[in-house]
């Protein structure tokens, strides 16, 4: 058979040794004995068991094994990735054994065939080079004997690879893989890596510097990523971009082993910043899965420590709860409660869960917009299956319908709550089914009852920095496409619809009329009983009473006519497509002192004001009016009574006061009896006054100065 002249150029390009490889991995030396062993156990289990007529390899009948112990991340990390590299190229490599006759050769047994496996993957890798072992190295059995075999099949195996691509003619077997993996494979290669400031134990300032002193550069996009540079996130800015390949150096720093700043994927970091925007200052957090924990300490750096309380459904063991819990100490976070009970197993009437406002749903899923899945299994905890269907492209139709039922299970269980008013919904898939669709079955739950208000969905509380990203916006959902920056990312926001019945508690009217700054200088809560001993007139009563009524009534009628805006309760801050990153906080403003009886918990600044007199509370409300608008029919005036010097008669020719009594001291004194226009003091009292300073200023004191 005569060779076409393609098919000679091909085997000129692949007549070397040195070109028989896979990777770009040229300089590769191999790992050591326990990285393959660990990882022929990771392939083990997730390996593909095809059906008996097509099995040409047989892998023994050890299933579920239990997962190695790893002497730390980097070992972890090499074992999980040489497994899944094994894993997407299974077939190939299976063909390879018989087709160089190595399988029928050697009569291992079957329960060695995923070692065999993962170690000829790599020694291909390494384009067939020796490994190189150290000195001190813990050698292996079973690993020696199998890379002995290898290398003894070293020029049939090198054959039988170039005979397979000069037959499928390709460049690279990396050809062989699917199109969606292999663009995966080439998105990961330049993935930045993100981190999140712990500002528990650090600020974004003194990271920011510190990275300077270390030789690092701070560019402005994550496209100019290179080198020792890192930049600042357009959505979260507590959330750092590195280059890929510094993964190794950054993990030896300072700032990482001291958790001040945390390796995670941007998914996570965007789900806890749409939970922040939507808070207010003492609202609690239920989140529906433990995962790793990353998320939910992220979630405590960016929540009130001494005000918001994070609840974690899901810890069962008392392994898991003792490990996290040490975990959340180095992280420095104060607010986590652990319940073992699982989220949809938990009552929504719960007691101790009825002072949460917000629910954070991460549950699992296909993983199928991650570009770097090993990284993210690792990182966030997931489910080491879900590489058998990474491996191939796609999710089975089942698997993916059971993934479906069970978002819907945990989506609907959240709606349930009656204390809730807003559900943040996350995941890194790119399938409806696992997105849009999940989110309108739980729009449809049914209420029973009219006490509790429905669910609508929300536009997005996080900036929109691309065109991309505001187009999806338009079907109100977050929605992040793979790319070479980021992975694939999709978060949904519920939030209560408006309350138009008007049956809203006197409590709920209350905190949110004092949230937008309606109730400055308003005293609701009942005095003390040496206080009701001083109680004011009748008259001054009804006055503030009414007009407290006044003020409530103008807010429920905004209220009302905002019924059909984009924004619902004090819960969002703001619904427009681009603005700051830092959301605002629904904060009371500081001259309020216990004006609010739903917000029971209370900063100790806020209560050293409640304790002041009143004259600092008038004073503390002149000073914050002053930064906003003045509307007059949002203040009470204040009736106070003026006490002014003794008008005293002076002599002709002479300044010295002849008055035998002291004069009084001048000064205001702050009183809620009478009232009294500011405008009293008439043109003859005030030179009176200016007189008399005169006086006191050009003559010796003859009384007491007590203002001294």
């Amino acid at each position: 058979m005569e060779l076409q002249p393609s098919s000679l150029q091909r085997m000129n390009e692949i007549s070397s040794l040195d070109d028989l490889t896979i990777s770009d991995k040229a300089n590769s030396t191999g790992y050591p004995d326990y990285v393959y062993l660990n990882a022929a156990k990771i392939f083990q289990n997730v390996h593909v068991e095809k059906p008996q007529d097509q099995r040409l390899v047989g892998y023994g009948t050890l299933t579920n094994l239990p997962m190695p112990v790893f002497e730390d991340e980097k070992s972890q990390r090499w074992s999980f990735e040489l497994a899944f590299s094994a894993l997407k190229y299974q077939d190939f490599l299976e063909d390879l054994m018989i087709d160089s006759c190595f399988y029928p050769s050697n009569p291992t047994h079957d329960d060695l065939t995923s070692l065999v496996v993962v170690m000829l993957y790599d020694f291909q890798d390494r384009k067939f080079q020796p490994r190189l072992c150290l000195a001190d190295e813990e050698e292996i059995e079973e690993v020696r004997e199998v890379e002995k075999s290898l290398n003894s099949f070293k020029t049939k195996i090198a054959a039988s690879l170039a005979r397979c691509r000069i037959k499928l003619d390709i460049l690279t077997i990396d050809y062989l893989l699917p199109e969606t993996v292999r663009k995966k494979q080439e998105r990961a290669s330049t993935l930045p890596l993100y981190a999140w400031v712990n500002t528990m134990k650090t600020s974004l300032e003194d990271v920011c510097s510190s990275l300077v002193r270390d030789g690092f550069v701070k560019v402005k996009s994550i496209t100019e990523l290179e080198g020792l540079t890192f930049c600042q996130d357009l959505h979260c800015q507590d959330l750092l971009g590195f280059p890929a390949h510094l993964r190794d150096d950054l993990c030896g720093m300072e700032l990482f082993t001291d958790y001040k700043l945390v390796i995670q994927d941007k998914s996570r970091s965007l789900a806890a910043h749409s939970v922040k925007a939507l808070m207010n200052l003492d609202d609690d957090v239920i989140i529906g899965s433990v995962a790793s924990g990353l998320t939910i300490a992220h979630m405590s750096a960016l929540t009130n420590q001494n005000t918001s309380k994070i609840f974690v459904c899901g810890v069962k063991t008392k392994s898991q709860q003792e490990q996290l819990q040490h975990f959340f100490t180095q992280m420095q976070c104060r607010n986590i409660k652990l319940i073992p009970d699982t989220f949809t197993d938990i009552d929504p009437t719960n007691p101790r869960l009825q002072t949460a406002k917000m629910v954070l749903l991460l549950p699992p899923c296909s993983v199928s917009g991650v570009s770097n899945p090993v990284d993210f299994i690792l990182n966030e905890n997931e489910d080491a299956g879900l590489l058998q269907d990474i491996s191939r492209g796609s999710i089975s139709e089942d698997k993916l319908n059971d993934l479906a039922k069970h978002q819907e299970q945990i989506m609907t269980h959240a709606v349930k709550f009656p204390k809730v008013q807003a559900v943040v919904y996350c995941t890194c898939s790119v399938y409806p089914e696992e997105n849009e669709d999940v989110v309108k079955k739980a729009l449809e739950y049914k209420f029973e009852g009219n006490k509790v208000q429905p669910y609508r969905l929300s536009p997005p509380v996080l900036p929109l920095c691309s065109i991309l990203e505001i187009e999806n916006a338009s079907e109100k959902c977050f929605k992040l496409e793979p790319s070479e920056t980021n992975n694939g990312c999709f978060v949904a926001v519920l939030t209560r619809e408006q309350d138009t019945s008007g049956t809203v508690s006197v409590k709920d009217i209350l905190a949110r009329a004092a949230a937008k700054g309606l109730l400055d200088g308003i005293e609701t809560t009942k005095p003390a009983k040496k206080e009701r001993r001083k109680s004011k007139p009748a008259t001054q009563t009804t006055l503030v009473s009414s007009e407290t009524q006044g003020r409530i009534a103008e807010f429920l009628k905004k209220e009302s006519e905002e019924a059909t805006d984009i924004a619902v309760r004090p819960y969002i801050s703001s619904n427009s497509l681009f603005r700051e990153s830092k959301a605002n906080i629904s904060i009371p403003p500081k001259g309020l002192s216990k004006a609010i009886p739903s917000m029971s918990r209370m900063s100790p600044v806020k209560k050293s004001l409640s304790r002041s007199s009143t004259t600092e509370r008038h004073y503390e409300h002149c000073r914050s009016s002053a930064a906003r608008p003045r509307l007059e029919e949002m203040y009470v005036l204040k009736p106070v009574e003026l006490t002014l010097p003794p008008v005293i008669a002076l002599s002709h020719s002479s300044y010295v006061c002849k008055s035998k009594s002291p004069p009084h001291l001048s000064y205001f004194h702050w009183k809620s009896r009478y009232s009294l226009p500011r405008n009293s003091l008439t043109q003859t009292s005030s030179t009176n006054m200016s007189k008399h300073n005169d006086t006191l200023q050009t003559s010796p004191a003859k009384h007491p100065r007590p203002w001294l």
